[in-house]
């Protein structure tokens, strides 16, 4: 198959413009923005989408992730302001906002970053103590975020995070921190422990005063009682022994009578009835009692005059003879005869 000169020319100008539509039509990806360049300045910023250049005048310059990105920080040395030496390592999050500062205002963006994440991990760590370094991750990021921040802002990217992944302090500094930890919280316990006894003590302490003055309530209460009780026991027996005296002012033997025995009879349950009384020598039989009411009411009959028909005087009590003993004879001789 032969190709004439039109042939040749018709297949040319195809091939042509094959070129200018490649070279001319630009696709941008999502998540991605690319610098125009022409003759070696840059021009202007393709956003995702579909775009057309100049072409073989205009060229793509650099291509640019805007998406945030994550920048592993590695391990490194540190020491604190108490001159202690500790590991740590860190991870950063940016995202490019201006694509032309991004890819123009410096070389090499992700090794800029992370250079500038260490030195300011270093700076920041090593002006506070271990104590505070263990303690304060929180202070850490938002100092490291905000010093680099600032100074990757010319750059046209932010600094979205800064996190201390992990900080190692050297073996036998844990050791001597696992026993301080110890020791403190030792301390607590023994702390917590007097307490305790010291609250339960005044507790208990509060419980007996409260229990003495209940205590001492309820005796001043049953002093007031038994007080109250033999009050009324004396105004009882005030007025029994009242109505007794108008009973004998009216002429009336037999109250004095009862009131008498019952004197009596109550003077001797009491004898009777005592701890220390074994044996009673006294006249016990009823005749002696009615013989001693009948010398009361004789008393009685001269003092108010004598009695009516209707009551019998008492009997007089009948004397017994007196027993004799029989005379005793320490020799045992036989009596003389007279």
């Amino acid at each position: 198959m032969s190709f004439t000169g039109f042939d040749i020319v018709v297949i040319a100008l195809v091939v042509l413009v094959i070129l200018v539509v490649f070279a001319g039509v630009k696709t941008v990806p999502q998540g991605n923005k690319f610098t125009i360049e022409r003759f070696g300045r840059y021009t202007r910023t393709l956003d995702p989408g579909l775009h057309l250049i100049v072409p073989f005048i205009d060229r793509i310059g650099a291509r640019m992730n805007v998406m945030e990105q994550v920048l592993d920080v590695p391990t490194q040395e540190v020491i604190t302001k108490d001159n202690a030496s500790v590991s740590a390592d860190a991870v950063a999050f940016y995202q490019i906002l201006n694509a032309a500062q991004a890819a123009y205002q410096v070389a090499n963006l992700e090794l800029a970053i992370l250079n500038l994440t260490m030195t300011n991990i270093r700076s920041v760590m090593g002006s506070m103590d271990l104590d505070e370094l263990l303690s304060n991750r929180e202070t850490i990021n938002d100092r490291l975020l905000r010093v680099v921040d600032e100074a990757a802002s010319p750059w046209g990217i932010k600094i979205t995070r800064v996190e201390i992944k992990d900080i190692q302090p050297p073996t036998d500094l844990v050791n001597a921190m696992g026993r301080q930890m110890k020791a403190e919280r030792e301390k607590r316990a023994q702390v917590l422990e007097a307490e305790g006894a010291r609250n339960a003590q005044i507790l208990r302490a509060e419980g007996a005063k409260q229990s003495a003055i209940l205590q001492a309530e309820g005796q001043r209460e049953a002093a007031y009682r038994e007080a109250e009780a033999r009050e009324r026991l004396a105004e009882a027996e005030a007025k029994a022994t009242r109505m007794v005296s108008e009973a004998i002012a009216a002429g009336d033997v037999q109250a004095i009578n009862y009131f008498v025995a019952q004197k009596y009879t109550e003077a001797m349950q009491a004898i009777g009835s005592a701890n220390n009384s074994k044996v009673v020598l006294m006249p016990m039989e009823a005749s002696a009692l009615i013989g001693t009411l009948g010398g009361i009411g004789a008393i009685a009959r001269d003092v108010f005059g004598n009695p009516p028909a209707s009551q019998p005087a008492p009997p007089a009590p009948q004397a017994r003879p007196a027993r004799t003993a029989p005379p005793v004879n320490p020799f045992n001789m036989p009596p003389r005869e007279e």
